[in-house]
């Protein structure tokens, strides 16, 4: 991922000196577990633990042998003595790699599940205080029925939480370590070597292994990186809809100094909110290649390998990148319940046709002639902008079956919201 959408604490994570870092972790654990079974002698196993990683050598090495383990073995054991024979025995490369990815999936999860927490606050915080605050409900782009903002913050914050779920239960699929040789047979390294460098390392043990990982466990990992990222598509589309001009229901912070436009000077873009949706495209992308990587041949092949040193750290870059912008757009979200109030009054009333709908047939129409009225009364209303109140307290039909003063009580947005305390208290929103 580019240094302009990469975070710091992610970014360390899925650097080349970390992935080493942790290589030799997995060795020295592995090492140690050696020790304790009275392999390793004391003497080697201390000289061993002094051992270090050596990022220019190990690319010296590689622009030879175009394998990385054993470059990486070698820029270690060049300055050691004869300790260094124990490094990786037993091993195949897939145990170091594996594990020692599993360790930067683990830990990158971590910062993930601290972004949604984040904005799981600035949503908890948006739907208390805008509880109440009415808005225009929308279905197809078009004026329905009033909600509140609050409830869709409400609901936003529902959805984070299910994330926060299903992240935690992907994270518990891909933080597991192998150390069971060539082709998972465990003929060149005993299961209590396998338990040790896992418990190490904090990591649970794949049950059975071939050569890897399976790529089942990556590919759930990836799809729940994916559908996170689409939830964040469809929040960041709600707030450019609504920035419109023509809407102006909320928008985006815009700081002193900030520009728009290079030519348009007015301009106050919904810029946060549209790399949201870029970037999400490409964590869905991911996804696709995580799931393609699971059909390998036989026990193993290295076809997923080139294309998982791409899409597992920019997954989690871009995730980590996209959270925290949203989680800015929500703690510096201008709302504007004026216009929304005002909103709700464009289309002359007509957004009560169902309640006058459901009271015809109360009194005693048929659906199908209630229906017709209504809606004959609404079709003016949508062509000549005639308040669709006043044309059905003209109609002597309606105002026959129903009291004027009981007709025109129908038309209070406080019906809408009657329940809205009831849904935050079965979602345990409260103060």
């Amino acid at each position: 991922m580019i240094d302009r959408y990469s975070r710091p604490k992610m970014k360390r994570i899925w650097s080349d000196s970390f992935k080493y870092k942790s290589w030799l972790l997995v060795e020295l654990a592995a090492c140690e577990a050696w020790h304790s079974l009275g392999i390793i002698p004391l003497e080697d196993i201390q000289r061993l633990r002094l051992a270090k990683n050596n990022l220019r050598r190990f690319k010296e090495i590689f622009s030879t042998t175009r394998h990385d383990v054993t470059a990486f073995l070698r820029s270690i054991t060049e300055n050691m003595g004869k300790e260094g024979r124990w490094l990786h025995i037993g091993l195949t490369s897939s145990d170091v790699i594996d594990t020692a990815q599993a360790v930067q999936l683990k830990k990158s999860s971590a910062i993930l599940l601290e972004d949604l927490e984040k904005v799981q606050k600035e949503l908890k915080r948006l739907a208390i205080e805008h509880k109440n605050t009415i808005m225009m409900g929308r279905t197809h782009g078009i004026h329905a029925e009033p909600i509140t903002f609050g409830l869709k913050m409400a609901l936003w914050h529902s959805e984070i939480s299910r994330h926060i779920r299903r992240l935690q239960d992907a994270t518990k699929d891909v933080s597991v370590g192998k150390i069971s040789g060539a082709v998972g047979t465990h003929a060149t390294v005993p299961l209590e070597i396998e338990e040790a460098v896992c418990k190490n390392l904090g990591l649970s043990v794949a049950e059975v292994s071939n050569q890897i990982i399976q790529r089942d466990r990556y590919a759930y990992f990836m799809g729940i990186l994916a559908v996170i990222a689409s939830s964040l598509e469809k929040f960041a589309v709600e707030v450019r809809s609504l920035q419109k001009t023509e809407v102006q229901e909320l928008q985006e912070s815009f700081g002193k100094g900030q520009t728009g436009s290079s030519s348009m000077p007015h301009k106050k873009n919904p810029e946060l909110s549209e790399r949201i949706c870029g970037i999400a495209r490409l964590l869905r992308g991911f996804s696709v290649t995580s799931l393609e990587n699971v059909a390998l041949w036989h026990e193993r092949d290295i076809s997923h390998s080139s294309a998982e040193r791409i899409i597992l750290p920019d997954a989690c870059l871009a995730l980590d990148y996209i959270l925290d912008l949203f989680y800015q757009i929500l703690s510096g979200l201008v709302v504007y319940p004026a216009n929304m109030k005002a909103n709700l009054e464009i289309t002359k009333g007509m957004i009560f046709s169902q309640r006058v709908l459901t009271k015809l047939i109360e009194c005693g129409l048929s659906r199908e002639e209630s229906y017709a009225i209504v809606q004959n009364h609404a079709l003016t209303t949508w062509e000549n902008g005639t308040d669709f109140r006043d044309l059905l307290n003209a109609d002597s039909k309606v105002t026959s079956i129903i009291d004027k003063k009981e007709l025109n009580n129908l038309f209070d947005y406080s019906f809408y919201t009657k329940n809205i305390q009831a849904i935050f208290d079965r979602l345990e929103i409260g103060e």
